[in-house]
């Protein structure tokens, strides 16, 4: 068996991003196709938001390693202020000064044949370059989302931190993954030097597992008048993911009389920003219908998509780039999906691949003004069509596994020279 080191900031117990389930599933899978994974994560002290119900997921072999890390903004702030170099890239840099000698301390201990560090936490990136230089060891760049875009960052300082983190990857990584096609060509258009074949699309997915004792509750499948349940899991970003027209447009449809709270409700679950669109929602005057609730553990979670009547998926044009790692749990739900999201996009893109999916911009007021009425009646009547399996089947976590192990055998390498000061 070979090893790999697996560097993300982004792994159990930490709930704060769908992401923790691309390593979750690759440090699960990676076994069976002859990698053993060891994963370099961070101190949990370092998460905003913590929960234990994955940790049972974590096969009792595999080896993690949680290093020291703080988050600038809540650990080295003094009333909400800090120095701005104790962010850059990003607040968790403190990770890298925990995480390089333990890194080291590992590559001496395991030899791993591979480095794999994964974004977002633009740290990883900054702990894959470093340990890669002072070992040798190959290193795989894995992009969950693209570091740098036309609109972001914002910020200029950071901005050019991320650009130059960017191109060290490009110069050193044995292999660039992306998770969406159109992602991997801006690459390969920015850097026209890249070889496409050190760039690799692995997109996101869906464990069969985790769906395997789901039933669809019998009472949304009784036939009794209700409210239909509409359903989004996870964060909605106030900029990537707005959601002001979304409200605008219900809003408009309640003093129309043409939808209201026993018709259709809403459930934004975990939206990680409830006190503002708490406001939003009361100043339109449709908190009845669209209701903001707690985080549940993952399979929970994945419950409440199957026994909801649609799912609703959030995507701005300024994220065309990306696909939402909730989609492709979306799809496994089968469900009916309202996509609110550009129709040039990559996550379009992927559902009109595989059907089971109404798409209308986010950024429409009037158009989801127009749509949802019908959408809602095609939805009750049980007409709306449901993604194909054949399809959605590509995406499984066990099949991502076996493409990033076949990558990680094309690099042929170990460690050309002793770990220092391991």
């Amino acid at each position: 068996m070979s090893r790999v080191l697996m560097i993300a900031f982004h792994y159990p117990p930490c709930s704060q991003s769908s992401g923790i389930h691309r390593t979750l599933k690759f440090s699960r899978y990676l076994p069976k196709t002859g990698w053993d994974p060891i994963v370099l994560s961070a101190h949990p002290r370092a998460y905003e938001s913590r929960s234990d119900d994955q940790l049972h997921d974590i096969p009792a072999e595999v080896p993690v390693t949680r290093a020291f890390a703080l988050d600038t903004s809540r650990s080295l702030s003094l009333r909400g202020f800090y120095p701005r170099w104790l962010a850059l890239p990003d607040r968790f840099i403190s990770w890298w000064l925990g995480a390089v000698p333990a890194g080291l301390r590992l590559v001496r201990r395991y030899r791993p044949a591979a480095i794999w560090s994964t974004y977002p936490i633009a740290t990883a990136h900054l702990i894959g370059l470093t340990l890669h230089r002072l070992t040798g060891v190959p290193w795989v760049a894995d992009f969950r989302d693209s570091m740098v875009e036309e609109s972001y960052p914002r910020d200029r300082v950071q901005r050019r931190m991320f650009m130059w983190i960017e191109r060290q990857a490009v110069s050193h990584a044995s292999r660039l993954v992306f998770t969406a096609e159109s992602t991997r060509r801006m690459y390969l258009e920015r850097y026209p030097s890249l070889p496409a074949e050190r760039c690799l699309l692995i997109p996101n997915g869906y464990d069969e597992e985790d769906f395997a004792d789901l039933k669809r509750a019998a009472h949304v499948t009784d036939g009794a008048e209700r409210p239909l349940q509409l359903v989004h899991t996870g964060v909605i970003y106030p900029e990537e993911r707005d959601p002001t027209a979304f409200f605008a447009a219900l809003a408009r449809l309640k003093r129309d009389g043409r939808i209201d709270a026993t018709r259709v409700r809403i459930n934004l679950r975990a939206s990680g920003f409830e006190d503002r669109y708490a406001d939003a929602l009361r100043e339109l005057g449709i908190d009845d219908i669209v209701q903001l609730t707690p985080h549940l553990p993952y399979r929970r979670t994945l419950q409440e998509c199957v026994d909801s009547d649609a799912l609703l998926l959030l995507q701005g044009a300024s994220c065309n780039h990306q696909i939402p790692a909730k989609a492709y749990e979306y799809l496994r739900a089968q469900r009916p999906i309202v996509a609110l999201t550009a129709d040039e996009g990559d996550t379009a893109s992927l559902l009109k691949r595989t059907g089971g999916a109404t798409i209308v911009d986010l950024a429409g007021e009037t158009a989801i003004y127009a749509a949802f009425p019908d959408l809602l009646k095609v939805i009750r009547a049980g007409a709306h069509p449901l993604p194909a399996m054949r399809e959605v089947e590509r995406f499984s976590r066990q099949h991502q596994a076996v493409t990033l192990a076949e990558a990680l055998t094309t690099l042929g390498g170990r460690a050309s020279r002793p770990a220092p000061g391991a």
